[in-house]
């Protein structure tokens, strides 16, 4: 066994190699994301790396006429994934925010999103599948998404997802049981439902408790936001969330 010389000087670019390794990890722990569910499927989604750059994401603000009370809303990226009264309700949201509503690729503040033509349903049209990617997390909103299973297009264009919200009520959507063969195609490692009945909504749809029977989760306790962090995300299957809006 060799003599190790404790006096001997570490090279350079090893100690930046290690710094700059401590840095990605600090980095990494601070990335962070806030959800707030607001009904139906509007969401208000706030992104950051705790140090240097943040965004306000909103995604489909509706109108009252839905029975629902729209809450205080503002952001600087506007998402609108089809021109129905209960998904586009511009006005609610405060500030100046960038509106998108049409597919292609956009970078806003940092962050990357892609709009995916999808469809609603049978005579209900199309709609736009978001993808958004900010600090290291990947987000997936399906809209009124009316197709009982995703095209290998789509799949491609979708990618890998960190945080998905689907929507399981019916009748203008997917169902729950629908909603499961989605998950399974896609492989979130989290999944928020969206777009059933909740108190108060004018619309007739299940109750996220047909989704829940449906894959099998039957104690998942609401919460009122969820925090993703990049390092607390699961590391195998797919974690259930059932936001109260």
């Amino acid at each position: 066994m060799g003599i190790i010389n404790i006096h001997e000087t570490v090279p350079l670019f090893k100690c930046e190699a290690l710094f700059q390794a401590l840095n990605n990890a600090i980095i990494r722990y601070k990335h962070m994301a806030k959800i707030s569910w607001c009904g139906q499927s509007c969401f208000q989604i706030a992104v950051s790396n705790s140090k240097d750059h943040s965004a306000q994401i909103v995604i489909d603000p509706y109108d009252e006429k839905l029975g629902l009370k729209v809450p205080n809303l503002s952001g600087e990226i506007l998402l609108i994934t089809h021109d129905h009264p209960d998904h586009n309700n511009i006005k609610a949201v405060k500030g100046d925010p960038f509106v998108i509503s049409t597919p292609g690729e956009y970078e806003v503040k940092g962050v990357f999103i892609k709009g995916i033509s999808a469809d609603h349903g049978e005579k209900r049209g199309k709609i736009i599948i978001y993808t958004m990617e900010a600090e290291g997390l990947r987000f997936c909103h399906l809209g009124d998404l009316g197709q009982k299973e995703l095209s290998s297009d789509q799949l491609d264009q979708i990618g890998l997802i960190d945080v998905l919200m689907i929507p399981v009520g019916g009748t203008y959507t997917i169902s729950g049981q629908e909603a499961q063969k989605i998950i399974s195609q896609i492989e979130p490692k989290m999944v928020i439902p969206m777009h059933y009945d909740i108190k108060g909504l004018e619309l007739k749809l299940d109750g996220v408790d047909k989704f829940l029977k449906a894959i099998g989760k039957h104690s998942v306790i609401p919460q009122e936001k969820l925090l993703v962090k990049s390092n607390s995300l699961p590391k195998d299957g797919t974690e259930v969330v059932i936001l109260l809006p």
